[in-house]
């Protein structure tokens, strides 16, 4: 009998760490983006935040995925320049707009030690997305552009994946409360026939 009082509770328990991970997974946006160009082959996910700007571009938090076969390593901050594209800081933001990425686009490092950064180049006869690729040696400033380093066309595309809907968080909590009162009763019900098995004996 205690075992259906101690599976009820780890019922609860369950459900109410799946119902808060919902939640906390809804505080936040997770996207697919993928963009290529001649010799260029990056995809991966983003995280933003939920709420659009008033221009309706979200802020990316995170980034994930591979450019080329190496592996992202790190999102570049905000309000900074990718090392060798001086002094064009990037401002990391994803909209589902038309134009997806602004003039200043966001930047990410790799495990080559590279560096890229798409952007929206609305200076273009027609405007267009540009990615600026930076690799070792790093020489401060866009002007030292070496062979190694390159600004070229790609197409660019981000969607948002779907994410839990509000309801589904309701119905976990209400799936949990009804499992309380049952796993009660039949708890009750079970220490009523001991009784009575007891008297009988």
């Amino acid at each position: 009998m205690k075992n259906l009082a101690l599976l009820s509770a780890i019922a609860i328990t369950t459900t109410s760490g799946l119902a808060f991970s919902t939640m906390q997974s809804a505080s936040a946006l997770t996207w697919n983006w993928n963009y290529s160009g001649t010799g260029i082959e990056a995809i991966g996910n983003f995280t933003t935040d939920n709420t659009p700007d008033n221009l309706g571009f979200y802020q990316i938090l995170g980034i994930t995925g591979t450019r080329n076969g190496e592996t992202i390593t790190g999102l570049q901050p905000v309000g900074t320049p990718i090392p060798g594209n001086e002094p064009f800081d990037v401002d990391n933001l994803i909209s589902l707009n038309t134009q997806q990425l602004t003039g200043d686009g966001f930047g990410y490092s790799t495990s080559g030690g590279n560096y890229s950064s798409p952007f929206f180049a609305s200076f273009l006869p027609t405007p267009s997305y540009l990615e600026v690729f930076s690799a070792p040696p790093l020489t401060p400033g866009f002007e030292n552009f070496g062979t190694e380093d390159s600004e070229l066309p790609i197409s660019f595309s981000a969607t948002i994946i779907t994410v839990p809907e509000p309801t589904s968080i309701l119905s976990l909590l209400a799936l949990a409360t009804l499992g309380v009162p049952s796993a009660l009763k039949c708890n009750k019900q079970s220490k009523l026939t001991e009784k009575k098995l007891e008297k009988v004996s």
